[in-house]
């Protein structure tokens, strides 16, 4: 007769140890094996995805900002500013009227301000010779303003042809009473004229005489160097 032997509780806890131990280490191994695809597979989809730009929140709003094509040129940003021309930087009263505080005090800063020219004939009260000043024989429309300081003086339409060889108007931009253009006696060069300023800066403009057509029967010759054509 055979006699069975009986397991001990210890022993039949260590043979079910055997698999249960099998079993995670398995699971352990399959794990790592999953865990290293995992990181490879995000490694390539990330080197592989196109750049993403983030935008940060509006701060007053709090609202996102609309994504931006990088592709594209930024709008949001101050075009380029064109080149100021020369003439203009060292010369306001070329662009427009230049303010009151602006305007030059001394000689010395007209000069900088003025082509030698135009310091000459409207600052030292000076004549261009006949027949060579940049206006005398225009007819194109505009205003005419001073070359110191920018204020209209004569329109394009009181202009006319006087055969003197200056540019030559019937009357100011205001008018003959008007506030615009001084009027001097002028006794140089042992004659005896009227001189025409500009009421605002002092610029010699030149002289006005009374032999000009109707309405006003006037000439107001000007120098060239003494004003700048406005085109319209």
């Amino acid at each position: 007769m055979k006699t069975r032997h009986r397991r001990s509780p210890t022993e039949r806890s260590d043979s079910q140890a055997e698999p249960t131990t099998l079993l995670r280490l398995v699971c352990v191994v399959c794990g790592g094996i999953v865990g290293c695809f995992a990181i490879v597979l995000a490694t390539w989809s990330n080197q592989s995805a196109p750049l993403q730009i983030v935008h940060a929140a509006d701060p007053v709003s709090g609202a996102a900002a609309m994504p931006t094509d990088p592709t594209q040129p930024d709008l949001t940003q101050s075009p380029t500013q064109p080149p100021t021309d020369p003439a203009v930087a060292a010369n306001p009263a070329l662009a427009g009227r230049v303010a009151d505080e602006d305007l030059p005090k001394t000689n010395a800063e007209w000069r900088k301000r003025l082509s030698p020219e135009q310091f000459e004939v409207a600052r030292k009260k000076g004549t261009e010779r006949a027949f060579t000043g940049k206006y005398w024989d225009t007819t194109t429309p505009g205003i005419y303003r001073c070359i110191c300081c920018g204020e209209p003086l004569f329109k394009s339409n009181e202009k006319f042809e006087s055969g003197c060889g200056w540019p030559s108007f019937s009357s100011p931009i205001d008018g003959v009473k008007g506030t615009t253009v001084a009027e001097h006696e002028d006794v140089s060069h042992f004659m005896r004229r009227t001189e025409v300023t500009c009421r605002r800066c002092g610029a010699h403009l030149g002289h006005v005489f009374n032999d000009g057509p109707p309405p006003t029967g006037l000439r107001y010759c000007i120098n060239s160097a003494s004003i700048v054509l406005d085109k319209k």
